[in-house]
């Protein structure tokens, strides 16, 4: 790494609801992190990182998953070392999504959802996600490299009504 600024090397991304109702179905919310190539930072993810994977190279992987909202704090934990990233990765953007398991759920609809993104102790952004509505997929955080290779940060809330499998490719592309 060229240059003084180290920039951002580590975050912790994490994702947090209450329980649905008693007698109504769980609300399952996942995190998600696509990362882009040099060249490619509005395409197609070069990978995919959310609860069953991990980065190829070990540098993102979930901590915590739950499918029902009971994890007492922060329900899903995502680590990302954004420092050890291979020089040819640009671009990750991190954001959630709500399973579909037991018929159409919005953010509107979930409890109490937020997220939050710490590096070390400092809270990098937080906020909610149920002013998004009726949509059922978010993203909320974009990391991108500087020539230096310096790493940033940049707020990116925005809400998607796509499945969870539309969404991972969707989600770095700009709004049409």
């Amino acid at each position: 790494m060229n240059g003084l600024s180290k920039g951002i090397e580590r975050v912790e991304v994490r994702l947090k609801w209450d329980p649905s109702p008693l007698g109504a179905p769980p609300s399952d919310l996942d995190l998600i992190a696509a990362t882009y190539r040099a060249g490619a930072e509005q395409g197609d993810p070069a990978y995919l990182v959310h609860f069953d994977s991990r980065a190829p190279d070990g540098t993102m992987w979930l901590n915590r998953d739950s499918k029902n909202g009971q994890g007492f704090g922060f329900d899903e934990v995502m680590t990302l070392e954004l420092d050890r990233l291979g020089d040819g990765y640009r671009r990750v953007v991190v954001g959630a999504m709500i399973q579909q398991s037991f018929g159409r759920l919005e953010f509107g609809a979930v409890a109490n959802p937020a997220y939050q993104i710490v590096t070390g102790w400092t809270v990098l952004v937080e906020g909610g996600l149920t002013e998004l509505g009726g949509t059922t997929a978010a993203t909320f955080a974009e990391f991108t490299r500087s020539g230096s290779g310096a790493w940033s940060f940049h707020s990116l809330l925005r809400g998607y009504d796509e499945d969870p499998d539309t969404f991972g490719h969707s989600m770095g592309r700009p709004p049409s």
